[in-house]
């Protein structure tokens, strides 16, 4: 048997707590996008990206503080067969970050996306080659395994676009691409035939919907905004992406709040932004209500994570739920 630390111990900071800045980051790329389109004053992004700086900064401080008093340390927590894929998200964040301070100060944020984005490449390969020399049980895999090189390539794509890289956008597009084909056929294998996830991991299942929206968010950006064949077609795997989304909805229900269900922040804030693009391609009758309530919705939705997360955390009673998974 596996346990890994308690999740939802304020004291004890695993790796999917930096889910809480990627989604913060995440609703900010979205305003940013808002206000590309008129919708909103940029300060708006700015002041949210400030906020999931912040966090992020604290995460950090606090993990790094403590992994090195972990039994195995760094190669332990890379290696741990739930948690392991998280750790992505530290660079990731730090991509996101990065493409944030590019409108305001295009060398910082280039710097800041050199920098991560290499070591967000270097830990995709290292995690997926531990995975091929180690080996994965089955039942010990969840969509968050899709976090180093699927998300990380695409967002890195994204960054690379944006700061005008258009060879490593192509090349790190093709990474997060090719890698997300594998790795989803291989994890819908084991969500079909290996029984549901364990209760505490199966807000994972949200992360589901940000590979699609997030490789079309790549596209546009690679390709300035074209719409094209590829850009229908992966929206219309987005749009079943969001169909599943609502068919777990009553799954989603009968879980108790932990810190893990910061896992449906991000991927439901790649999808309100490839929505918003796709308003403003399509421009119906009313576009611009239409673009508000979405960002309004996801917005309100990450701030009631927020007002959650703030409300347990302060009472210091987050449920203490210990994932046991069969190796």
């Amino acid at each position: 048997m596996s346990t890994p630390p308690t999740t939802g111990s304020p004291a004890s900071i695993t790796p999917n707590l930096f889910g809480i800045a990627y989604g913060v980051a995440g609703l900010a790329v979205g305003w940013r996008y808002a206000a590309q389109v008129g919708l909103a004053p940029a300060l708006v992004s700015d002041i949210i990206f400030a906020v999931a700086a912040v966090v992020w900064l604290a995460l950090l401080a606090g993990y790094v503080a403590q992994v090195p008093r972990r039994p195995g340390r760094w190669r332990a927590e890379l290696a741990h067969p739930v948690f392991g894929p998280f750790v992505a998200l530290i660079p990731i964040v730090g991509m996101l970050l990065g493409i944030g301070l590019l409108p305001s100060s295009p060398a910082a944020g280039r710097w800041l996306l050199g920098v991560f984005i290499t070591v967000t490449i270097a830990l995709a390969g290292w995690v997926t080659g531990q995975w091929i020399t180690e080996g994965v049980e089955p039942e010990q895999l969840h969509p968050g395994y899709v976090l180093p090189a699927v998300a990380g390539g695409l967002i890195a794509a994204i960054g690379a676009a944006l700061a005008g890289w258009t060879g490593l956008a192509r090349t790190f597009f093709g990474l997060g691409l090719v890698s997300w084909l594998v790795l989803e056929a291989i994890i819908v294998s084991r969500l079909y035939l290996r029984g549901p996830l364990p209760a505490p991991l199966r807000p994972t299942l949200a992360i589901e919907a940000a590979p699609p929206a997030l490789a079309g968010l790549a596209y546009l950006a690679i390709t300035h905004g074209r719409a094209d064949a590829v850009t229908f077609a992966l929206g219309g795997y987005t749009l079943l992406a969001v169909m599943v989304q609502v068919r777990l909805i009553g799954l989603y229900r009968k879980l108790s709040f932990t810190l893990g269900f910061w896992a449906f922040a991000f991927p439901y804030a790649a999808v309100a932004t490839f929505t918003l693009h796709w308003i403003d391609y399509a421009r119906p009758p009313g576009y611009r209500i239409w673009s508000w309530i979405v960002i309004l919705a996801i917005s309100a939705f990450i701030a009631v994570l927020a007002v959650q997360t703030a409300i347990v955390v302060a009472r210091r009673r987050l449920p203490r739920q210990r994932l046991r998974l069969t190796h």
